[in-house]
């Protein structure tokens, strides 16, 4: 399969953006940055693309919408240094080396503007209503966050972090060995989406063959994740770097070395891991268990409080999806998608001959 990431997130503050590490701009060849309102074919543009260069048998990487997974905001070619990405807000993206790397495309131009200008208040209406719930999904997240950070608290202690020392230090002797580059991916493996909390792990096991579960229910993993990613970039290898969408300017929660076959995800109840893993590594039993029993009672409080906020985040974004729903359903029928489809054909043989 094709790895499967985000680069954009739900989080505590907002939406939280990663689309400046879609691909590297100083090796970059080609990026089709494709502009243009709701259902114009940003999505089908891409798919068109890819099953065209699938013929050649080019390495594909996905990126998908976490405000509606079955979306595409982008793909990258990382065979021919080539990518598409939806540069359309929240991800706005803009040319940094215009023509000489990147380049427009605007789908906008395929819209027939007078049945849709005689839709204007019924799009006004569900432009209005998908930005709305945003607020309390932000609001929701925040006052999650809030809780995961009393519960981190709650159970951390100078004790626990000298055993996750040593167990870390035991696992990059045994997994990182010198590399040919140094390469750093950043991007989201796990998002808060209107279909729930969604972890790709099937892009890990993609990725790498073998895979370390962190079983880890309070926030721990990232201080083993942390010291395997600095060591694996001193070594020379590539490395992607998934962050937690909760505290996603910090806080590592995957981590995946292509160049090793190795690769280390959380696992949590929230986020339980889907298959047998090449080894395990309980994180809650590092833990102080006297000190966790005294605390049982309150941390059940704030997890059930926590789950019931997440649920609310979600709720919200299935509420602005709909509403979106609503505004494709306005320009769908009014979108000249034989244009759009010629335009993702000549787009795929210009990507062709880079082969």
């Amino acid at each position: 399969m094709a790895p499967e990431f985000f680069l954009g997130a739900n989080s505590p503050t907002g939406f939280y953006s990663l689309y400046d590490s879609l691909i590297d701009l100083d090796t970059a060849r080609d990026v089709l940055i494709l502009k243009g309102g709701p259902g114009c074919g940003k999505s089908s543009f891409i798919r068109r693309v890819i099953r065209r260069l699938e013929e050649k048998d080019l390495r594909i990487e996905l990126i998908l919408c976490a405000s509606d997974p079955e979306s595409l905001d982008g793909v990258v070619f990382p065979d021919i240094q080539a990518a598409i990405v939806d540069g359309t807000a929240p991800h706005v993206t803009e040319p940094r080396f215009p023509a000489a790397v990147e380049r427009y495309v605007n789908l906008g131009v395929y819209y027939n503007l007078i049945p849709i200008k005689a839709k204007r208040e019924e799009i006004r209406r569900d432009t209005l209503a998908r930005r709305e719930p945003y607020g309390r999904v932000t609001r929701c997240l925040a006052a999650a966050r809030a809780l995961e950070d009393d519960m981190f608290d709650a159970v951390l202690d100078d004790g626990v972090l000298r055993t996750l020392s040593k167990r870390v230090k035991g696992i990059i002797s045994r997994e990182i060995v010198p590399g040919h580059k140094t390469v750093l991916k950043k991007r989201f493996l796990s998002a808060v989406t209107p279909s729930g909390l969604m972890c790709r792990f099937e892009t890990a096991r993609a990725l790498c063959g073998r895979i370390y579960e962190l079983s880890d229910n309070y926030g721990l993993a990232h201080f083993l994740l942390a010291p395997i990613m600095d060591a694996a970039l001193a070594a020379g290898q590539e490395v992607y770097a998934c962050y937690c969408p909760m505290n996603p300017a910090h806080k590592l929660e995957h981590l995946l070395l292509p160049g090793l076959d190795v690769g280390f995800v959380s696992s949590s109840d929230m986020y339980p891991y889907d298959d047998k893993p090449f080894r395990r590594v309980r994180l809650d039993a590092c833990l102080d268990l006297e000190r966790l029993r005294g605390q049982r009672q309150r941390l059940r409080f704030l997890r059930k409080t926590e789950r019931a906020l997440l649920d609310d985040a979600v709720a919200a974004l299935g509420e602005a999806k709909a509403a979106h729903n609503r505004l494709e359903v306005c320009y769908n029928p009014h979108v000249d998608f034989d244009g759009v489809y010629r335009e993702a054909e000549a787009a795929a043989e210009l990507l062709l001959r880079m082969t």
